[in-house]
């Protein structure tokens, strides 16, 4: 049952953040909740002992901190600020957050990057039938939940909770 609540609570929370993101442009409060209460809840039955946990607060609190200073000049969004800290709370202090944070920087710079061309390309997509949703067309931002969400899928096998379920089953 452990073992399911880790490999399925991560990935499905992002998966909601990353449609809802791309739909709405938003991404629910409730979402970064469930992670970390999930990872509380989660950590010490999968074998994480207080220090562990307590680097990965560490970790967690390091990303809030670049966050709030890049939502604080208007560079990053309040919910994808709130997602990346609570999907880094899940990574911790060590080489998986680098890895995650590395995974979700190439996957932003690629959503930018094929956003900005769907924009540019938006008459030309409309006119064979292909449907672009409004946000995208609309909005000026980008969704970045989507980028989070997929440097999260990419990144999950490093994360201590994810190998400390994958050691316990061997």
């Amino acid at each position: 049952m452990i073992a399911a609540a880790v490999f399925v609570v991560f990935p499905l929370c992002l998966a909601i953040a990353a449609f809802s993101d791309l739909f709405t442009m938003t991404i629910p409060n409730r979402i970064s909740i469930i992670l970390i209460l999930s990872f509380c809840a989660l950590a010490p039955l999968v074998g994480l002992t207080l220090p562990e946990i307590g680097l990965h607060l560490a970790g967690a609190l390091a990303v809030f901190a670049v966050c709030f200073a890049l939502f604080a000049i208007n560079t990053m969004g309040g919910g994808d600020a709130k997602l990346l800290t609570a999907a880094s709370l899940w990574f911790g202090l060590n080489p998986a957050l680098v890895e995650f944070l590395a995974y979700v920087g190439v996957m932003g710079g690629a959503a930018t990057l094929t956003i900005l061309i769907i924009r540019a390309q938006a008459n030309s997509i409309l006119a064979i039938g292909l449907p672009i949703p409004n946000s995208i067309l609309l909005a000026k931002k980008i969704p970045y939940g989507i980028a989070i969400a997929i440097g999260g899928f990419m990144a999950f096998p490093s994360s201590p909770l994810f190998l400390a379920v994958l050691h316990g089953l061997k």
